[in-house]
């Protein structure tokens, strides 16, 4: 089956007053903080903990959204996928109406938001990291629903039966749709191997930890079908991505964290 989208799907805008656009990439990022603080202010890890609605919601909206998806995103972005601009200019770093999250730099900073949350409210960091890794999967799978609907972050070309035409495509061929393969795997897949992980286990990070390894391993697999960021291309191989490196220590920290909750248990 081969679809072409039409202009739609070419950074959209749900509402356009003169220069202000607010646009669906936008819209899905507020929706999962939304569901998230749901999820959040009603699992029992969280209830365990003794967080309070006023307090799950600093740690979705002011902690987690601001200070470490977008804050954390962004300066991850410009290190990751941007050094070069940004040593060309410092100010870019600021300039986040030209696009660029990392999500391996946002996660770096919800967990560096998430440590100071915890050091000032006094609670056990693992053991919150178990509920909030959860509830990851929920935000995951939404954004890259954005992503689609921006027409951006595309899939690599396919001669098979099955793909999609990109309006935003410069050479307007039959790619995977990439986008789509990351929220089933990293947004229902992956929240349902948590799931099942967290209903059988009470060992303090164990979630957390399932969370970095198997995140890692099925964005490692789904890269593979992803177009390279067209600034950088492959860093390693001529087949492995930017993002599959990034994956890497995050699979390795997985593990060790694993060993040792289980040994710490």
């Amino acid at each position: 089956m081969i679809i072409e989208l039409s202009d739609f799907f070419n950074n959209p805008s749900l509402i356009e007053l003169g220069p202000l656009k607010i646009q669906y990439y936008a819209i899905t990022w507020l929706i999962s903080a939304v569901l998230i603080y749901i999820f959040l202010k009603n699992n029992n890890a969280i209830k365990e903990i003794g967080l309070n609605e006023d307090a799950v919601n600093d740690m979705v909206f002011l902690y987690g959204l601001f200070f470490g998806a977008i804050c954390g995103g962004r300066i991850g972005y410009m290190l990751f996928y941007g050094t070069n601009q940004l040593a060309n200019d410092p100010l870019s770093l600021f300039y986040i109406w030209q696009g660029g999250l990392s999500f391996h730099g946002g996660l770096l900073g919800v967990i560096a938001s998430l440590i100071v949350f915890c050091k000032k409210k006094g609670i056990e960091f693992l053991r919150l990291m178990d509920g909030v890794a959860l509830a990851m999967p929920i935000g995951l799978g939404l954004v890259r629903i954005g992503n689609f609907l921006n027409g951006e972050l595309y899939g690599k070309a396919t001669n098979g039966e099955w793909g999609f035409i990109f309006p935003t495509d410069p050479f307007g061929i039959l790619r995977h749709p990439s986008q789509i393969y990351e929220s089933i795997g990293e947004g229902l897949i992956l929240f349902v191997i948590l799931f099942l992980i967290n209903k059988n286990t009470n060992i303090k990070g164990i979630v957390s930890s399932s969370f970095l390894i198997f995140y890692g391993l099925i964005r490692f697999i789904i890269e593979f079908f992803r177009q390279p960021d067209a600034h950088i291309g492959y860093v390693a191989f001529d087949s492995i991505s930017m993002g599959q490196i990034l994956c890497i220590p995050m699979i390795i920290i997985g593990f060790l964290i694993l060993m040792y909750s289980r040994k710490n248990a």
